[in-house]
């Protein structure tokens, strides 16, 4: 029994054992090829939108093509045919004794999708930091032409999204994959080949990103607006093509997280006694639920009005921009806390276990995550103060983008609360998490200012907006992802990562943030405009500056991939619970088990108990 109990398991993946990303990225190229192909032999060359209609069949093509190679539909194709998978079958899936091999297939594990979404980020944060360098390089002196302005339009937009894309997923996609079903007492996420899937579709997503940069054409911005982006090239199609992708994904992703906190919880886990990161998790996971749909609509609307002639947004024909721009914001503004709240979460585990004290009014901080939730889907229009959409709403919406201050105040005055006179560790997390307070003082003060509709007028469209949502980004999203890196890489790894090299990052990272952006605010109060290849003489300095400020930054990043890299060759072993954390995911051992918990634990306690008296 025992020896066809081996063969059954030998023979378990079936054909999955020959899928990986290599077959996937060739699966995708070839149906991408018949797509393009068959487009050309059946659609009429000489009808509107010929060039969009074949440029979003051959995305389309790409995205299936990719999905089959790496084998995401093989469990509902099978479960079609009426052959659903068997226990080996599973077990393959969940990568059991494929070793390395299985970082690089459709693995259900969520322990190994989140490595793989720790290696998309770096992919992302990589390209985006690659293309920032690029419109720095142009910015370095006055009249430099390292691109001309349509390029450097394209770097602008595609970098922008890059960033974007990179944020969103740098905390959710590794952590809230890794460590939330340990948090939470679960064996694995709620929906397995789900999890899986969200981040293959990903990956599928960024060569049409990326390819809408190469074959050019990507001159409007980020932003997108219409009715620019109905009279650019093919390269928006692609563009368009990789957000609706993006949107899935992150789509089924966030079903996910909030499905696995809300019913896979073990027993005694109320949700009084969620871990912080958790309850970030699936604010920013509902929060996402609400908010992208609006961005995979404006991306569809764009196709329609080039592809078959619609008039969405192209005033000629009946449509209006002001639809654009209002379903771009409703989007545009909650993604900033989509992106945030994680982050958060990850900087208040920290703060709790290097400073030694439970977490500062716990109660207080989940309902200003509520709280910046709800208002943040009721700020939108912020953005949209010089354009004369609707002036007599200008009040309204200047008020609800004040008030969002008091919850982010609030949580912010929480991580202040949970520090204050601790047994402070000044380990590499926790000074990551110093230089993420500094930095969201910066970015959260210069919010303030631009919600007032008389300081907006002045500043919108200027470098100071531009270096403000960077403090954000850049200062305090960015530190928060690699202060739970460095965090939780022990958990991953089994190692430290490299402290000295670390701490060269840090100090690379935090001086050339304030360089870089403090020397933009000036660049912006003087009057600078963004979105401009070159610039006049009296910005020279600032600029100058600024650039240097943004080498630094990369060459710090330069330095972390490298620590990484090292680390999880040969770093310093760390064991199981290297920071004394209490959390479920310290409770385990490293390697993690492929199903976390022999016997499912049962929480008595909030994780939090630090400094109490034992019973």
């Amino acid at each position: 029994m025992n020896s066809t109990l081996e063969q059954h398991h030998v023979v378990g993946g079936g054909f999955l054992r020959r899928l990986n990303f290599g077959t996937a990225a060739v699966s995708g190229l070839v149906f991408g090829f018949i797509a393009w192909a068959l487009s050309h032999h059946f659609l009429d060359d000489s009808g509107q939108g010929f060039a969009d209609q074949v440029t979003v069949l051959t995305g389309c093509g790409w995205v299936v093509g990719f999905l089959l190679g790496i084998g995401a539909l093989t469990g509902p194709g099978k479960w079609f045919t009426g052959r659903d998978q068997n226990h080996a079958d599973e077990m393959y899936l969940a990568g059991k004794d494929l070793g390395r091999k299985r970082y690089f297939q459709y693995t259900t594990d969520h322990k190994v999708v989140g490595v793989q979404y720790i290696i998309a980020t770096m992919v992302l944060l990589g390209a985006g930091g690659i293309l920032a360098m690029g419109i720095r390089t142009n910015l370095l002196t006055p009249g430099n032409h390292f691109v001309n302005q349509q390029v450097y339009n394209g770097f602008l937009g595609v970098h922008g999204m890059l960033m974007i894309l990179g944020l969103i997923v740098a905390v959710a996609g590794p952590w809230a994959n890794f460590v939330l079903p340990i948090q939470v007492g679960a064996r694995d996420m709620a929906f397995p080949r789900l999890n899986a899937l969200s981040l293959w579709t990903l990956i599928a997503a960024i060569p049409l990103l990326l390819g809408s940069l190469a074959i050019g054409a990507m001159d409007m911005g980020w932003v997108t607006q219409g009715p620019i982006s109905d009279q650019s090239g093919i390269g928006f199609d692609l563009f368009a093509m990789s957000i609706i992708t993006f949107t899935i994904s992150t789509t089924v992703a966030g079903v996910n997280t909030i499905c696995t906190v809300l019913t896979m919880r073990t027993k005694g886990m109320t949700m009084e006694r969620l871990p912080i990161f958790a309850w970030a998790s699936i604010f920013a996971a509902g929060l996402g639920l609400y908010a992208f749909p609006f961005f995979l609509v404006v991306m569809a609307l764009n196709l329609a009005d080039r592809m078959v002639g619609t008039s969405f947004f192209i005033a000629s024909g009946g449509g209006t921009g002001w639809l654009q721009e209002n379903l771009f914001w409703l989007m545009g503004h909650p993604e900033v806390y989509v992106i945030l709240l994680p982050a958060v979460g990850a900087i208040l585990e920290i703060a709790s276990v290097f400073s030694r004290k439970p977490l500062f009014s716990y109660r207080t901080v989940v309902g200003g995550m509520a709280g910046l939730c709800g208002l943040s889907a009721l700020v939108w229009a912020h953005h949209m103060f010089t354009t004369g959409w609707a002036p007599t709403l200008g009040g309204p919406f200047m008020l609800t983008t004040e008030l969002i201050s008091i919850p982010t105040g609030v949580i912010f005055l929480v991580l202040l609360g949970t520090i204050w006179r601790g047994n402070i560790w000044m380990k590499m997390p926790m000074i990551w998490v110093f230089g993420f307070i500094v930095n969201f003082i910066v970015g959260g003060i210069t919010g303030i200012y631009l919600s007032d509709i008389p300081v907006d007028n002045q500043m919108h469209g200027t470098m100071f907006v531009v270096a403000h949502f960077h403090y954000v980004f850049v200062g305090s999203v960015l530190f928060g992802a690699i202060g739970a890196l460095f965090y939780w890489f022990p958990k991953v790894s089994g190692r430290f990562i490299d402290e000295k090299m670390g701490r060269i990052s840090f100090w690379l990272v935090f001086i050339g943030t304030h360089v870089t952006f403090i020397s933009m605010f000036v660049s912006g109060l003087r009057g600078m405009s963004r979105r401009y290849s070159s610039y006049a003489l009296i910005f020279e300095h600032t600029n100058f500056v600024t650039t240097i400020g943004a080498y630094m930054i990369m060459a710090g990043m330069l330095v972390l991939l490298g620590a990484v890299i090292t680390s999880w060759r040969s770093g310093v072993p760390s064991g199981p619970n290297p920071w004394g954390g209490k959390s479920l995911e310290w409770m385990v051992p490293t390697p993690v088990p492929l199903e976390n918990f022999e016997v499912l634990p049962v929480i008595t306690s909030d994780p939090y108990t630090y400094g109490e008296a034992k019973s």
